[in-house]
């Protein structure tokens, strides 16, 4: 789950600041909190009655708390516009428009608007792969990310 967590024998230890809890001072049972919001570490709440909490990272968050390319990235924004470097930058695995809508914020229809451009420029290969595109960030690109 976390790599703060563990199980020792039948007690689950969290490797945080703060004092152990017993299950006499915290009640009975533990829910589990999968969160794309808890960022990379974990949150704990106990409050009487309810059983003890633990929030943790959910898997598929992919690179929500990553920080996005700054300096290049910046200056190519100011030519290329925010939007359209920032699809290129979130390329880091090849994905479909619908992802990239997902994880930008941005409408699918912009994004495919977006990526014809950039492909049309050369930053973005496209690869069908049955009835979706696949879309992959270029070596031009790769270089003007990385140029600070």
């Amino acid at each position: 789950m976390h790599a703060e967590a563990s199980w020792e024998g039948d007690s689950l230890r969290v490797r945080q600041g703060g004092r152990g809890l017993s299950r006499a001072t915290a009640g009975a049972g533990l829910v589990l909190v999968p969160s794309a919001f808890t960022g990379p570490g974990l949150l704990t709440r106990v409050a009487l009655p309810d059983p003890p909490q633990l929030a943790y990272p959910a898997r598929g968050a992919g690179t929500l708390w990553q920080p996005w390319p700054t300096r290049a990235a910046d200056a190519l924004a100011a030519v290329l516009g925010r939007s359209r470097t920032r699809l290129p930058a979130e390329l880091d695995i090849p994905s479909f428009t619908t992802d990239l809508a997902r994880r930008t914020g941005l409408s699918p229809a912009a994004v495919s608007q977006s990526l014809t451009a950039l492909r049309d420029a050369g930053l973005v290969s496209a690869h069908r792969a049955g009835r979706w595109v696949l879309y992959a960030r270029t070596a031009t690109a790769d270089s003007l990310l990385a140029t600070g």
